[in-house]
């Protein structure tokens, strides 16, 4: 199925699918953003990131805003 089939099967559907729809998306979107962010994690794609936020916490140059 292309992107263009996709999108106008979607405007096809009616309000309450349509809701229906977009929590399921939401759901499906967020799980696979956590299987990316873990997998990253576990091949060290984050660790330079984790070394500077601690490097500026370490020197004072980090701020909590609340």
């Amino acid at each position: 199925m292309t992107l263009a089939k996709l999108q106008q099967q979607v405007a096809q559907l009616s309000p309450e699918n349509l809701a229906e729809f977009r929590q399921w998306f939401i759901r499906f979107d967020g799980d696979h953003w956590d299987r990316q962010i873990e997998r990253d994690a576990s091949e060290g794609k984050l660790d330079s990131l984790a070394q500077d936020a601690l490097k500026e916490f370490r020197s004072g140059q980090s701020r909590s805003e609340h």
